[in-house]
């Protein structure tokens, strides 16, 4: 079978020498004596899943764990050595086959391969498989060369061809066959220079294709990982390819040969450049289905019965979910299934739940010096059927009863977008009783880059008492611990029909990714890197139903809780003042530059380019598929009436996860307008992430409109940049989710708002009983769709190219309801007002397809409406 390459320029590595391939394995390592007699088919098979540093390992573990019957075990490249490996491989015969996944760099490169090719030169009787960079890894120990492949493909498909071996039974091949899969790769092994033992299994001579997305609500969790391909690359007539704004029209005729699959003839090792993980590959779970019985016919024929799994278990859940998950939770800590002593009382309209005697846990944690008792807390709430429209909807009620005095220290989690189901709820208050402070959180200074970890944090109470402290293990570690504290009864909240009963509201600021897997932060945020109110009593709109709720917690001791009664009052004393609404003057529509509005930006125009030209310089080496390159810009400010700002960005620009804070102790005010969900876990312990990558503006005409939609739906760079981030959460949700529940109901639908399409996906799972809510935040946060893929090493460069921190922004806002519950939005169209200044941060995705200037001309465009709007009200 002949193969051609284009461009078959050698990869100079970027490291300081090249990796070694290592010394033959000595036979100091004992292996096992494994008597050559028949034995059973295997009831499940036991993986080593060696992690790349990757932001896909765990699709495949996902996939892995279903397939299996068991979950893999995952260790990150670095984590042993080899030494220790063999004790579990061959010592302990802990593993029946090994997969090493995808991951950024090269497998030249000793800190991007880590461990892999001393696995794949010593463990020859195991089976392996290799993904992407672990592919690419099975060809370089044996010899062939890894170069830059004809051209970078991230997030698109293509047609595969295969020679019908073990690995692709039972999957069809070649053009229009059905199988396409999702590739994600710059380099490639040269075809030209394979061993004789390598054996070439696949490859691809057909044009990249485009994806078309397919609403599937109708998919269960189980079958996420068994239906074929959800795409297809129809396109209707009435789009033609100048509105696909293809990046060259040789994309649809390109016929270029790349090897996509190879075996060793000898070993039972496989390679796979593509993958088959990905939630638009098809043919992708019978692949693992394939490896998994690849791996029970080597058994059977070469090995006999031995003592399989005395080390298994206890190494499987102790070493992955105590390492990889770092859950704090304490099962006496959690405050459920808590008998209430006493029966509600009945109402029509209203209902305040009965109180119970004062519960206090005995037992004090020490928070660095900061104690903190566990309470029983008590919910009292009354409904108001069909009241928000009768008192002026919303805006009216929080002017009414929180706009006074700038609305010091208050909040508004603002569903002002509620078309299509979109959202639902709205919650607002203020400095309440006797629970309520603030927190304000400092990661601890990084000069140079050095880590220190920890951070500063501030504590006001309702009095105005302050008290500071050093915590060592940071803010997540605090708030984990904060929420673990609570007890409380469920039926105090049967009823309600959100998810927010009271809790901390607040935001995470992005440099907070020092917590989350990220080594550093070049950058320090001007500020705080989290604040946090505790809001025991607040207002609930559910502008599905026109009710509104006012919500009280208290901690037992008290025995009125007048705060109801003299917020149910000013409610109905707002029926007469629907008119006093804020007055605003509309500013001005013709086309606006921020920077010629006083803005002054980060980076020059040049600068912006040149950056994201340094951003596809890293794409083609394989260092990252995606970056999320972002900047500010800023303007001092004198008098601002920031209020008014928000209220003019919500007419203006009607959000889903829009929000108002105003932290007045620290300068603070945020006025965000986000269409994007980051992460929400509900009562029901279900995750849901809603990514957006996608953007086109509205037409003026009906029939315009219509054309711009369908232009980003099935535009090639959109999709791409849609499937990477897709692919993206399902690994961060898998993390943290019950093994085959991850699912994507919803694919690259497109929505509308006033004034863009957006192209946005919905991802879903089932939490893990034994995950705390703060863990679930961790395994995801910063959201993808701000970052890129692979997440730690985009992070890396992204901090290595952006001449400030982004602060607040891609951080994300929202709540923790103090039952575990959460909802977080992504920090995007915002503007952040801090002590005199008022700063806006924009950017977007940088893909193997994206154009420098087009970037450029995007990330201003994003800033028009914000920046306008501080120039009308400053």
């Amino acid at each position: 079978m002949a193969f051609s390459i284009s461009n078959t320029t050698f990869l100079s590595s970027s490291c300081s020498h090249r990796h070694r391939i290592p010394r033959p394995f000595k036979e100091s390592y004992k292996r096992n004596k494994r008597l050559q007699l028949p034995i059973k088919k295997l009831d499940f098979v036991r993986t080593l899943l060696i992690d790349n540093y990757d932001s896909y390992t765990y699709n495949i573990y996902q996939a892995l764990s279903v397939v299996n019957g068991v979950p893999p075990v995952v260790v990150q490249n670095d984590d042993l050595t080899w030494k220790e490996l063999c004790h579990y491989l061959y010592e302990e015969n802990a593993f029946d086959n090994i997969v090493i996944s995808p991951g950024p760099g090269s497998p030249a490169c000793p800190k991007d391969i880590g461990i892999c090719l001393e696995l794949l030169h010593n463990c020859w009787d195991i089976p392996i498989l290799g993904v992407c960079l672990g592919h690419q890894a099975l060809g370089l120990v044996h010899g062939a060369q890894v170069v830059h492949a004809p051209e970078p493909i991230h997030g698109r498909l293509s047609e595969l061809e295969h020679n019908g071996c073990e690995l692709f039974h039972e999957i069809p091949s070649g053009r229009n066959s059905g199988f396409k899969v999702v590739r994600y790769h710059s380099l490639a092994i040269d075809p030209e220079s394979l061993p004789p033992e390598l054996i070439p299994i696949a490859w691809t001579d057909s044009a990249v294709t485009l994806l078309r997305s397919r609403e599937s609500n109708n998919t269960k969790p189980s079958e996420a990982l068994t239906k074929r391909s959800i795409f297809s690359d129809f396109v209707p007539a009435e789009v033609d390819d100048r509105s696909l704004n293809l990046s060259s029209p040789s994309n649809l005729t390109r016929r270029t040969r790349v090897l996509m699959g190879i075996k060793h003839s000898t070993r039972p090792h496989y390679g796979l450049q593509f993958h088959p993980e990905s939630i638009a590959t098809s043919h992708g779970t019978q692949i693992f289905i394939n490896f998994r019985e690849i791996t029970h016919d080597y058994w059977l024929r070469f090995r006999s019965s031995y003592n399989r799994g005395k080390y298994a278990v206890n190494f499987l859940y102790s070493s992955q979910l105590a390492r990889e998950v770092h859950s704090s939770v304490n099962p006496e800590n959690n405050a459920v299934n808590q008998q209430n002593k006493e029966s509600p009382r009945d109402g029509h309209s209203m209902h305040d739940t009965a109180e119970t005697d004062a519960y206090e846990v005995s037992n004090m944690v020490n928070h660095n010096h900061a104690s903190i008792a566990y309470k029983w807390l008590k919910l009292k709430w009354r409904k108001f059927d069909h009241l928000a429209s009768k008192v002026g909807g919303a805006k009216n009620i929080f002017c009414g009863l929180f706009g006074h005095h700038k609305a010091e220290n208050s909040f508004w989690l603002d569903s002002s977008s509620t078309e299509n189901g979109r959202a639902r709820f709205s919650f607002m208050g203020g400095k309440g009783g006797s629970l309520w402070k603030q927190l304000s959180f400092r990661l601890s200074d990084q000069r140079n880059g050095s880590l220190q970890g920890g951070g500063f944090m501030s504590i006001e109470d309702g009095e105005g008492s302050t008290k500071s402290m050093f915590l060592e293990n940071g803010f997540f570690d605090f708030l984990n611990k904060e929420l673990q504290s609570f007890r409380y009864s469920e039926k105090d909240f049967e009823g309600l029909p959100f998810d927010f009963h009271g809790g901390y509201i607040g935001y995470i600021g992005y440099d907070l990714k020092l917590e989350c897997g990220d080594t550093s932060n070049r950058h320090k945020s001007r500020t705080p890197d989290a604040c946090f109110f505790f809001a025991d009593n607040l207002i609930a709109i559910d502008h599905l139903n026109d009710d509104v709720y006012i919500l009280c917690i208290h901690d037992g001791s008290q025995t009125m809780t007048p705060w109801l009664d003299d917020t149910e009052e000013k409610l109905m004393n707002l029926k007469n003042s629907v008119t006093r609404e804020m007055k605003m003057q509309e500013p001005p529509a013709p086309t606006f530059s921020p920077l010629k509005g006083g803005f002054v930006a980060e980076k020059s125009r040049k600068q912006y380019i040149d950056d994201v030209h340094k951003c596809l310089s890293y794409i083609k080496d394989g260092e990252s598929y995606e970056l999320c390159l972002t900047t500010q810009i800023r303007k001092t400010i004198k008098e601002l009436n920031s209020l008014g700002l928000y209220l003019h960005l919500r007419e203006r620009n009607p959000a889903p996860y829009a929000a108002w804070l105003n932290f007045s102790n620290d300068d603070l005010c945020i006025c965000c307008s986000s269409p994007e969900r980051f992460l929400k876990l509900d009562r029901n312990g279900i995750l849901e992430a809603k990514p957006i990558k996608g953007t086109i503006s509205r037409g003026a005409t009906e029939e315009d409109d219509e054309r711009l939609r369908l232009k980003l739906k099935f535009s090639e760079k959109d999709q791409a940049e849609n499937l990477m981030i897709v692919d993206l959460l399902r690994n961060d949700l898998g993390r943290v989710c019950e093994p085959g529940s991850v699912h994507v109901p919803r694919l690259m639908d497109v929505e509308s708002y006033a004034t863009v399409h957006t192209m946005v996906s919905t991802i879903r799972g089932k939490k893990l009983s034994h995950v705390s809510a703060v863990d679930c935040v961790k395994a995801a946060f910063p959201g993808g769709s701000m970052t890129g893929a692979p997440k730690l090493r985009s992070m890396e460069l992204l901090d290595s190219l952006e001449s400030c921190s982004r602060g607040i922004y891609s951080g994300c806002v929202g709540f923790f309801s103090y039952d575990q519950t959460f909802d977080l939005n992504i920090v995007i169209r915002t503007v952040i007002i801090h002590e005199g200044e008022a700063s806006i941060g924009a950017g977007g995705a940088i893909v193997a397809l994206s154009n420098p200037e087009d970037e450029y001309e995007e990330m201003i465009l994003k800033t028009q409406a914000p920046a306008k709007a501080v120039i009308h009200f400053e």
